[in-house]
C-alpha cells in the first residue's frame, strides 16, 4: 500500500512537508551525533536517523514525483492495531518510545544521569570551582551591577 501521508495516512495532501521535515531530523541527527557518548542515546538516534531515511527514500523516489513519493507500507498486524506500515515507521517508533525511556530516567546525551550531574555540580561549588553557574568568586566581582 503507498501512503501519502503520516500516519494513519494523516496530512495525505502535504507529502512535501514530510519530505522537508525528514530532511531538517536528519540534520539535527547528524548536528547531534558528535554529542552522543552513550550507547543507549545512539540506538535512539540510529533507529531514528535509519527510520528516516528510510521514508524520506521513498518520498523523494517513488511516484507521483520527486519529492511528492508515498512511502510503501506493507506489514499489516490486524490483531494488534489496525494498520499497515514499514520497517521505517517501526523504527522511528521504537526510537520515540527509547527516547521517553532515557529522558524519564534522566540519562544524558553523555552517558551521566542527571542526579549524578547535580551531585558533581554541587560539589564543584563547595570547591569553588563555581558550581552549575560556571562563575568563580572574581568572575562574579567583575559583573556589573543591576540598578
Amino acid at each position: 500500500m503507498r501512503n501519502p501521508g503520516a500516519a494513519f495516512s494523516i496530512a495525505s495532501g502535504s507529502t512535501w512537508i514530510f519530505t522537508i521535515l525528514a530532511a531538517g531530523v536528519i540534520g539535527v541527527i547528524i548536528w547531534f551525533a558528535r554529542r552522543i557518548r552513550s550507547v543507549a542515546w545512539g540506538i535512539v538516534f540510529g533507529l531514528l536517523l535509519g527510520g528516516v531515511l528510510g521514508n524520506l527514500t521513498d518520498r523523494l523516489f517513488r511516484e507521483p514525483s520527486f519529492g511528492l513519493g508515498h512511502v510503501v507500507d506493507f506489514i499489516s498486524t490486524p490483531w494488534m492495531l489496525p494498520a499497515i506500515y514499514n520497517v521505517a515507521d517501526m523504527a522511528i517508533v521504537s526510537s520515540m518510545v527509547l527516547f521517553m525511556i532515557l529522558t524519564i530516567s534522566g540519562l544524558g546525551l553523555d552517558g551521566t544521569r542527571d542526579s549524578r550531574r547535580a551531585k558533581d555540580g554541587s560539589a564543584s561549588a563547595e570547591d569553588g570551582e563555581g558550581g552549575a553557574s560556571g562563575l568563580d568568586d572574581t568572575s562574579a566581582a567583575q559583573l556589573p551591577a543591576e540598578a
